[in-house]
């Protein structure tokens, strides 16, 4: 058992439906009790450090924790690529991606890079992320013994991919199933990991290869399904091409059966009114990549839309590296906040904090495990300075226990280091109550 003092902020409910005031939970002043990795308790330091008057404390009085970040949408094989140039989706597949994730092929070098990848994901403050993985089964074994060995809440899939792309990446719709399902068997809810099946697109997979993703889905209904939906004009076009029989890009996967409550799509930049509401229904969910879509060109996503209460669909945020700028999620949500200016709408902190915490829980189902400080949730936390650079020292005042702020400062505050931050604002990041990186 042990102890963390500092101020603490989380989120308890959708500040996209209900008052900000009835979601957000501010402790100027808190403990945080954590027994074997799970919150044991969280409140008012002085009312409960006399009932833990032995247990060991770590003090960040003049810091903020806040829950750890959810990264819904990222590919650990892109990490090397990140911020290649000049090139929209389709071209910028073939151009950088394809031959980068050749390499991983090679277990070695697949080890290596899922070594880097989780480093730089706890450095900005990411301790759970939905993961593309490549092609080839060793890559996602590499991948869950580096993040096994961190002890951290991961979920990743082997990419299934039989057409449209190089012959040094394509298998093929029966050998996709037999090794995605001996990686489910394998890794599946081994420790904290979580296994997703993975088609890339559907421009990518025949309708066969889909089939049988859809078949595992139905041998095994608690795995995920994490596919890219409607990212890009041409893309759509594509698909409608490749399946002309279906009545959109969204019903090619739901005639596979992968549109369920436990399937995330990435970007849905070029959604229909009726694909909202197809989502809406099936309760799956959309990761939102702003830094992805605004470097590729792909689009502003309607958030709006996405959080209407008449087509409600599950959001978290994806960073989507390689096509995505930056592994941090303070950036990703500067960017969220941007393209939703740019639609003519607001997206306030706390909503942006929602997003990278409780929203990314809520996309992934796992609400009951991870997104705040509730009573039996497993302890992964980030520390946040708020002051972390000479611009935002002077943007933000000076704050410590003893120098409770009100809501609305705090708003202000996290607002700026939203928009200001980076991975020079994650002061330490704990994975199940155990420091897992510091500045």
């Amino acid at each position: 058992m042990k102890g963390f003092r500092a101020s603490f902020l989380d989120v308890i409910a959708d500040p996209f439906y209900r008052e900000e005031s009835e979601c957000i939970r501010y402790f100027a002043d808190a403990l945080l009790v954590v027994a074997d990795g799970k919150v044991l308790e969280i409140g008012n330091y002085t009312d409960l450090r006399p009932k833990y008057a032995d247990i060991p404390i770590t003090n960040y009085s003049d810091r903020l924790i806040v829950s750890g970040f959810i990264d819904t949408h990222i590919h650990f094989p892109q990490t090397e690529m990140i911020a290649a140039y000049g090139e929209q989706l389709l071209e910028w597949l073939s151009t950088y991606t394809f031959p980068t994730e050749r390499k991983f092929s090679d277990r070695n070098y697949a080890q290596k890079i899922s070594s880097i990848f989780l480093d730089e994901l706890l450095k900005n403050g990411t301790t759970t992320a939905l993961v593309f993985a490549a092609v080839f089964p060793q890559s996602v074994d590499a991948f869950f013994e580096e993040a096994q060995s961190r002890n951290l809440r991961m979920i990743a899939g082997k990419v299934m991919m039989d057409r449209n792309a190089p012959d040094f990446l394509t298998d093929t719709a029966e050998s996709s199933y037999i090794e995605t399902k001996q990686l489910i068997e394998k890794w599946h809810k081994c420790d904290r990991l979580l296994y997703a099946v993975t088609p890339r697109f559907a421009i990518t997979s025949t309708s066969e290869q889909l089939s049988n993703a859809g078949k595992l889905l139905a041998e095994f209904p608690d795995v995920y399904l994490h596919t890219h939906l409607s990212e890009n004009v041409k893309e759509v076009e594509a698909v409608a091409e490749l399946f002309p029989d279906s009545k959109g890009y969204l019903d090619v996967y739901d005639q596979a059966g992968l549109v369920t409550e436990l399937s995330i799509f990435a970007h849905g930049v070029q959604l229909t009114e009726a694909e909202f509401s197809r989502l809406s229904e099936a309760k799956a969910a959309i990761a939102f990549c702003p830094t992805s879509n605004l470097f590729l060109g792909s689009g502003l996503f309607k958030l709006e839309k996405a959080k209407s209460t008449e087509t409600p669909v599950k959001v978290g945020m994806g960073t989507d590296v390689g096509a995505g700028t930056s592994f941090s999620m303070l950036r990703t949500a500067s960017a969220a906040y941007q393209v939703a200016q740019l639609r003519s709408q607001k997206l306030s902190a706390f909503q942006a904090l929602f997003l990278a915490t409780l929203g990314g829980a809520m996309a992934l189902c796992l609400e009951d495990k991870l997104g705040n400080f509730e009573v039996g949730k497993e302890a992964d936390f980030v520390v946040l300075n708020l002051r972390s650079t000479s611009i935002m020292e002077l943007r933000n005042q000076s704050f410590d226990v003893s120098n409770p702020l009100t809501l609305a400062q705090i708003s202000d505050q996290l607002f700026a280091t939203l928009i200001m931050g980076d991975d020079r604002a994650i002061a330490a990041t704990y994975i199940m109550g155990e420091i897992a990186y510091s500045q």
